[in-house]
């Protein structure tokens, strides 16, 4: 028997205790199945497949019928927890020490969850869920490939005649306190290998091999000296960074025949996935201009360059009653007003801007998928209260 989801303690450590490591469902779903129901929430459970990805179960749950739509998005799926000795208490344990409660996900992003779920199950137990539909957007796929979750999600809802208003998404967003900050944008993120190729050969006979490493650290200088940008009005300048270096040559009396460059870009609104591809291709050639194979080597090093798939586009959101509603909100339940940023990584959100106005705003994340990752049992009551209060105000507010 399942408790009362008015408690978003309750709420959370229950959904702690489901290993919901991507992309397990771990019980997480059934769990939020079992408390939205009563709630008058239609539920639908849908797995996802595709090819090379694992298969993965996801929620979508709606209540309510016509007006105004609001939908809040979030994943139960957590990261490994690592070494279980370095952890104070277990990760699955959901135990709560000093007012703060212990486990993998307490704040990215199953806290977020908790407290959306007990806003609603308060609204529903004093009869004032406003008219409109509300409903829960949930992946088991956002810690992971990305790729059989939120995205699929979505166009499952429009392929069921479902069309939101409004998003969002409970990520932690607020640096070091409840109504620091409410994410309004993200930058884009573009990935990608490069690979410099030689011609294997003896360390002893240099003179019949090419080696690869030697263009590395004029290569390496090109992607990187030189700043992408200054940044803009609504975004942090864009920054690439080389994440690794991989010869896969474990000998050290053989010149490898080549070396790959692992690198990642997160980009503001100056760039786009197509125009980052030209600037980084230019910049490797280059480095590779300066660069040689061997002494007295004549002619091009040859490379050439992998993207990822799925790159994260650039967004920004201006509805102005979304930002102005959760704002409000921030300030009636916590007295100070929130900033407005475009800063982090990438989310689900990027998906999510296709198809309505999104914003996130959660809890502090500081020790997000860190060993010991906890979150004040406080903060889950002024998150909670903040989405009631934005809930209200959003269905309430003029057009």
């Amino acid at each position: 028997m399942t408790h009362s989801a008015t408690d978003p303690s309750a709420n959370l450590a229950a959904l702690i205790r489901c290993p919901s490591v991507t992309p397990e469902e771990g019980g997480a779903l059934t769990l939020l199945e079992a408390l939205l129901r009563p709630l008058g929430f239609d539920v639908e459970r849908t797995v996802f497949s595709d090819a090379g990805t694992p298969d993965v179960e996801n929620l979508l749950a709606t209540r309510g019928r016509g007006g105004r739509h609001l939908v809040f998005a979030g994943h139960t799926d957590v990261v490994p927890p690592g070494r279980l000795s370095d952890w104070r208490h277990p990760p699955f344990g959901a135990v709560v020490e000093n007012g703060q409660m212990y486990g993998r996900g307490a704040v990215d992003m199953k806290g977020g969850i908790a407290c959306f779920l007990a806003a609603v199950a308060r609204l529903s137990e004093k009869g004032d869920v406003p008219e409109g539909r509300i409903s829960f957007l949930i992946t088991g796929d956002e810690e992971g490939p990305a790729v059989n979750g939120t995205d699929k999600l979505l166009a499952h809802a429009r392929q069921r005649g479902l069309e939101f208003d409004a998003c969002i998404v409970g990520e932690p967003t607020n640096p070091e306190r409840i109504g620091d900050m409410i994410k309004i944008g993200r930058r884009g993120s573009v990935s990608g290998w490069i690979t410099l190729t030689g011609r294997q050969g003896h360390v002893a006979y240099p003179h019949l091999a090419d080696n690869p490493m030697r263009a590395l650290p004029s290569v390496l200088d090109a992607l990187m000296r030189m700043p992408l940008d200054e940044g803009t009005e609504s975004f942090q300048p864009s920054n690439l960074e080389v994440t690794g270096v991989d010869t896969e040559n474990p000998s050290t009396n053989v010149i490898p025949s080549r070396t790959r460059i692992a690198f990642n870009v997160r980009h503001n609104d100056l760039w786009s996935p197509e125009s980052l591809h030209a600037e980084i291709i230019a910049r490797v050639r280059s480095g590779l201009a300066e660069g040689a194979l061997r002494p007295g080597r004549d002619g091009p090093v040859a490379f050439e360059v992998e993207w990822r798939e799925n790159p994260a586009q650039v967004f920004l959101t201006r509805d102005e009653r979304l930002t102005q509603a959760l704002s409000a909100a921030v300030v009636e339940v916590t007295g100070r007003a929130p900033g407005l940023s475009t800063s982090g990584g990438t989310s689900d959100a990027r998906f999510i801007k296709n198809y309505c106005p999104v914003v996130e705003f959660g809890l502090v994340g500081q020790t997000m998928h860190m060993s010991d990752e906890r979150v004040a049992l406080s903060d889950l009551e002024t998150l909670t209260a903040i989405y009631e209060t934005f809930i209200s105000r959003w269905f309430s507010a003029d057009t």
